[in-house]
């Protein structure tokens, strides 16, 4: 037998060769590069929906039962939702009501201090001192933010009456005066 006389099977077009070279390359490369994080996500998936399609067939069912619910409750949950919409709204509105109170004492309040402070103005005292001992002392809320509060400045007559005088330098503080020397200036 002559080697020419042998069949040749059909040979296959170039492309089709080309194409299976290609997806066999890159098939190939993928899988033994990204091989292992494959299979783990196609375990993770199908984790998944056994979870979740048990869940989801709930939700469903759930869902249909929801919508075949007797009328009569479905007016009754309305209603209780009604009912405390309407029993927030009358506490929010007497909430308010006790707001506007305290607002309208504090007003008042604050008008009578004014009275006092001009009827004193009138009489010839100081209205400052009358309106501060006519406040009446509320008691705070925690000790800790009274003790921080600054203490009031004495009164300039209570100061003058003690006998401190800021310039000479008695009320214990490093700042005093002292007077310039004496002499000509030292001038060029």
């Amino acid at each position: 037998m002559e080697m020419g006389d042998q069949e040749v099977p059909p040979a296959k077009p170039e492309l089709e060769l080309d194409f299976t070279g290609f997806l066999q390359e890159t098939v190939g490369a993928a899988l033994s590069s990204y091989g292992w994080f494959v299979l783990f996500s196609c375990i993770l998936l199908y984790l998944l929906k056994q979870k979740f399609s048990s869940n989801i067939s709930s939700l469903l069912t759930t869902a249909q039962t929801t919508t075949a619910a007797d009328p009569d409750e479905v007016v009754r949950r309305q209603e209780a939702v009604a009912a405390a919409r309407l029993k927030m709204q009358l506490e929010l509105d007497a909430q308010a009501e006790r707001y506007k109170e305290k607002q309208r004492q504090v007003e008042e309040e604050k008008r009578r201090q004014k009275i006092e402070s001009w009827e004193s103005m009138k009489e010839g005292k100081s209205y400052k001192v009358a309106s501060h001992v006519s406040q009446p002392q509320e008691p705070s809320a925690s000790t800790s933010a009274s003790s921080s509060a600054p203490k009031p400045k004495p009164d300039r007559r209570t100061l003058r009456n003690s006998g401190y005088n800021p310039l000479t330098g008695d009320g214990g503080g490093t700042c005093a005066w002292r007077p310039g020397r004496r002499g000509p200036s030292a001038g060029g």
